[in-house]
C-alpha cells in the first residue's frame, strides 16, 4: 500500500503468523487483480474475489485491478436512465442513476438490507447486473440474503461479495473494491 525509501506498507492476504519484521519479500510482478465477467453472476465471493459458495472457481479471461483511479467527474457519462427500486417513496424522492454505485448507510435495524434486496429483486428483466457487498454481516444473514435472491430468481443477474464480521480486516477493507 505504501512504498517509502525506508519502509513499505502491505496488506497480507494469506497466512501471516510466521511473518516477522526483517523477513525478505519478493514481488509477483503483477498488480492485485480479480477476475471479472458474467461467469460470476449467481455466485458468492469473499473479500478478495475468491468463490466461497462451494462451487468451482469460474474460468475468466479478463482481470481488472482491485485498486484503480476512478475516472474524473467530467469524463463520466451523465446519469440519463433511472434505476427503479420498486419502492415508490424512494423512487419519487431519491434519483438513483442506473450504472452508479450506491451506498446505503444508517443505523442498525433500519431496513437498509431490505431496501437493497427489494431493489435487486425489482431489476428482473431490466438488463441490470447487481453486485451486493456485505461487509461485517453475519454469515447466516448473507446466506438468508442469498436464499431470498435465489427464490426470487434474482441470483441469475446478481453477485454477492461477503466479508463477514469474523473475516480478517483486510478482507473487509478490500470487499467494496473487489
Amino acid at each position: 500500500m505504501d512504498l517509502l525509501s525506508d519502509q513499505i506498507g502491505v496488506l497480507i492476504l494469506g497466512e501471516y503468523k510466521n511473518i516477522q519484521q526483517g523477513d525478505t519479500v519478493t514481488t509477483t510482478g503483477k498488480v492485485f487483480s480479480v477476475g471479472v465477467g458474467e461467469t460470476f453472476l449467481g455466485r458468492v465471493l469473499n473479500g478478495i474475489g475468491d468463490v466461497i459458495d462451494g462451487q468451482d472457481q469460474p474460468q475468466t479471461k479478463e482481470f481488472y485491478p482491485v485498486e484503480r483511479v476512478a475516472s474524473g467527474v467530467m469524463t463520466r457519462k451523465s446519469v440519463h436512465q433511472p434505476l427503479q427500486t420498486g419502492i415508490k417513496a424512494i423512487d419519487s424522492m431519491v434519483p438513483i442513476g442506473r450504472g452508479q454505485r450506491e451506498l446505503i448507510i444508517g443505523d442498525r435495524q433500519t431496513g437498509k438490507t431490505s431496501i437493497a434486496i427489494d431493489t435487486i429483486i425489482n431489476q428482473h428483466d431490466q438488463n441490470v447486473k447487481c453486485i451486493y457487498v456485505a461487509i461485517g454481516q453475519k454469515e447466516s444473514k448473507v446466506k438468508r440474503i442469498y436464499e431470498t435472491l435465489k427464490e426470487n430468481n434474482a441470483m441469475k443477474y446478481t453477485t454477492i461479495i461477503s466479508a463477514p464480521a469474523n473475516s480478517p480486516a483486510v478482507m473487509q477493507y478490500l470487499a467494496p473494491y473487489v
